[in-house]
């Protein structure tokens, strides 16, 4: 549990909605790359672990895959549960990902989209193995926001920097090849990278903060200086209302040893 004070399944339940309207989905190549290198097809049984509302998972549903989500937070998961009126393959599972309940050898492929710095990754690691088919893949995949591209993006991190509760100690990027080399248990996982952009207005660019977990949320003394800063900054860097997140998309792929 980290300074926000809560722990990480419980540390978007108030931001949910935000999450889902806010956050970036995941660029359509994932597919194709998968589909070349891991021989995905329409037949995968795919478990997305830690799936949130869902984002990562309509990805695979929509390449006409039957994908099981695992979230173990309940206001994430009503999100997540809206899937199955668009797509039969999809079904919820009120779980985490050190402990999924899902049967032995049932999946071919298991994913975590923006998820597995969560994870312990020790426990996630061995629930990988026990629910794997023979053969079958992890995918971790990550949206990386680009920090220094722009000046709007540079000036954006600086006020995370100023006001985000426990930035530096939630950020995926302390991820890094060493940790991933352990997690697979070799260094011949594959990495690719993916270009992928937002575009905000000033509403939408509010709402992409608040979906973070580390911003300081209404009633917190940083909110509003947080909020009446962001103003300025969309103010000075917009051009024609809008305002653009450029991320790096980062996948990985591999089997465990």
């Amino acid at each position: 549990m980290g300074p926000a004070g809560k722990a990480p399944t419980e540390r978007f339940s108030d931001r949910a909605a935000l999450y889902v309207r806010y956050r970036p989905g995941y660029p359509e190549q994932v597919i194709e790359i998968l589909r070349r290198e891991t021989g995905l097809t329409p037949a995968a049984h795919i478990a997305d672990l830690g799936c949130g509302t869902g984002i990562s998972a309509e990805l695979f549903l929509r390449c006409g895959a039957s994908v099981t989500g695992v979230e173990p937070n309940p206001e994430m998961r009503a999100f997540a549960a809206a899937l199955a009126s668009k797509y039969p393959r999809w079904r919820l599972v009120a779980a985490s990902a050190e402990a999924t309940t899902l049967p032995d050898r049932s999946v071919d492929t298991v994913v975590a989209a923006q998820a597995f710095h969560w994870f312990d990754p020790q426990r996630f690691r061995a629930e990988c193995a026990r629910i794997l088919r023979r053969g079958g893949w992890v995918v971790l995949l990550w949206n990386t926001r680009r920090t220094e591209v722009t000046p709007f993006l540079r000036a954006y991190e600086a006020l995370l920097q100023r006001y985000a509760t426990d930035y530096r100690e939630v950020d995926h990027r302390r991820i890094d090849a060493a940790a991933l080399q352990r997690f697979f248990g070799h260094p011949a996982f594959e990495r690719r990278r993916l270009d992928h952009r937002q575009q905000f207005d000033r509403d939408a660019l509010r709402g992409r903060l608040l979906s973070s977990s580390y911003a300081p949320a209404a009633g917190h003394p940083s909110h509003a200086p947080m909020m009446a800063a962001l103003d300025r900054l969309f103010a000075q860097h917009q051009e024609g209302g809008q305002v653009g997140f450029e991320y790096d998309t980062e996948l990985y792929f591999g089997r465990l040893e």
